[in-house]
């Protein structure tokens, strides 16, 4: 009967070793997602700040409006995310205010 028993025991030693390599295993896999997910957090800041500039520029709201209609948020509450669906009526009323501001019809 001790055999059995110091059977099962190694059962379960092999089976909390296999946990742990698996652990180890996804603990590598969430830093490696973690290094992509700052790297794509660092280009969209720089993205972000890219269009910012660009919309500080003369045809800034030219240039908002071609961002919308690519498919970017442009309103300050959402500005450079992508739109996932349909039209925002932030951006809209964002827009709006920018063409009268700029005296375009």
């Amino acid at each position: 009967m001790k055999y059995r028993k110091r059977g099962m025991e190694m059962k379960y030693t092999e089976q909390l070793i296999k946990l742990e390599d698996n652990v180890r295993n996804l603990l590598e896999e969430i830093r490696r997602l973690k290094r992509y997910v700052y790297a794509l957090e660092e280009e969209n800041q720089q993205l972000r700040t890219r269009l910012f500039r660009e919309q500080q520029g003369i045809g800034g709201h030219d240039n908002l409006v071609n961002l919308y209609e690519e498919g970017f948020h442009v309103c300050p509450i959402n500005f450079g995310h992508r739109r996932d669906s349909g039209d925002c009526l932030f951006c809209f009323s964002f827009l709006k205010r920018g063409k009268s501001a700029h005296g375009h019809s």
